[in-house]
């Protein structure tokens, strides 16, 4: 009997750490290089200081910011509610008003709840159907009071590329802080923060084949945050506690890694999921594209399946091998289709059959002939289960 084939393809949830990053993290969990950097008056606590130093350079280099800036947090989420609160903190005498689009990650979403609780404003952005911010709607919610905008740079369900250097040209001119979640970006654009005209850009390593547990916040030079922890002065006094030496020397390999393959990778993983696109679309009926054709992330396939529903659909998936992922929200224990579907005006019973693809460096192009077979036999088999399609026919 042979062996299921494994393919992966959710590296949009989270990557497997490169050899080469182990590799780089092994000394700093071993029992010569495990000293405190904030210990630096001996050898172990320098060498220690040494490390986290040189990979907060390499990961400014990523997105072309300057060392100084860059503040190692537990991961995106941190760094996300780390610029949203500490933004509302600081500037709240100055006004009380928050712009963000309506189909922003969680850990953008429920700190804003959160701040809507304590007597800030907040102003939820439609998009369009691709799943664009559009940028004259933004100029329009813009108001004397606005201290803050969050528009994340590329979306997590559905790949789609936000107008993010329009919109930070706009924010820059009226004098407002904007911030953007760029933990699907990174590593798979380039990104720049000086022309992105950013302020604020959170960071995940365990998207670019880093460690979880370890993510990094770009602040711009003069930009002032109200820290969210107290204790001891590391990071700048804005994010205390002892770093986590390990995962930031794995984070800063990733990152060094990442720019140094993404002219190669870009286009080999645009060309498979050029591929996967086209051949779902021509041999499953009754299922749309989500995001935008173009303005997407080059490893990244997302659809709706009419008359299946997505967690079925991954199931069956799974039992051929293939691991990928739903937009379904039920991961959050809600029992709704995804917010971002419905944002993009998709029907809830449509939204139900998301499937999500994202490619990584080690699939291959016979994975994808691979996919291409199993997946139009297991929506076939859910559609004849299910009492809408036997209606539908």
């Amino acid at each position: 009997m042979n062996p299921i084939r494994r393919i992966y393809l959710d590296h949009s949830a989270t990557t497997p750490v490169r050899p080469e990053v182990r590799e780089a993290m092994e000394p700093f969990l071993g029992p010569t290089a495990f000293g405190n950097p904030s210990s630096v008056l001996y050898s172990w606590g320098r060498e220690a200081r040494r490390a986290v130093e040189e990979a907060r350079s390499k990961v400014a280099r990523l997105i072309g910011a300057q060392p100084e800036e860059i503040i190692f947090t537990s991961g995106g989420t941190e760094a996300d509610n780390l610029a949203l609160l500490g933004v509302a903190w600081a500037h709240r005498e100055r006004g009380r008003h928050i712009i963000t689009s309506s189909i922003e990650h969680q850990a953008v979403l429920q700190p804003l709840k959160y701040l809507e609780g304590q007597g800030f404003e907040v102003t939820y952005l439609p998009v369009t159907p691709e799943g664009l911010v559009e940028v004259e709607q933004l100029s329009r919610a813009l108001r004397k009071d606005t201290i803050l905008v969050s528009v994340m740079y590329v979306n997590n369900e559905i790949g789609t590329i936000q107008p993010i250097e329009e919109i930070g040209r706009l924010a820059r001119e009226r004098g407002i802080i904007f911030h953007t979640d760029a933990v699907q970006a990174a590593g798979k654009i380039p990104i720049n923060v000086e022309k992105l005209s950013v302020d604020l850009l959170s960071l995940s390593a365990h998207k670019i084949y880093g460690p979880k547990g370890v993510g990094a916040l770009y602040v711009r030079k003069g930009v002032d945050l109200h820290p969210l922890l107290f204790g001891g002065g590391q990071e700048r006094g804005i994010r205390p506690g002892t770093e986590n030496v390990p995962g930031i020397v794995g984070m800063g390999r990733a990152a060094e890694l990442a720019l140094q393959e993404m002219d190669k990778e870009m286009p080999r993983l645009q060309a498979l999921r050029d591929k996967l696109v086209k051949g779902v679309l021509g041999r499953i009926e009754d299922l749309v594209l989500t995001g935008h054709r173009e303005k997407r992330i080059p490893n990244h396939a997302s659809f709706c399946f009419a008359h299946v529903e997505g967690e079925s659909l991954l199931v069956e998936l799974d039992c051929k091998g293939v691991a990928a992922s739903s937009g379904s929200a039920c991961s959050t224990g809600e029992a709704g289709p995804s917010h971002v579907l419905l944002a993009l005006g998709l029907p809830p019973e449509l939204a139900h059959g998301s499937l999500r693809l994202t490619l990584g460096r080690d699939n291959t192009e016979e994975d994808i002939d691979y996919v291409l077979e199993v997946l139009p036999e297991a929506v076939f088999r859910l559609r004849q289960l299910s009492p809408s399609y036997q209606k539908a026919i």
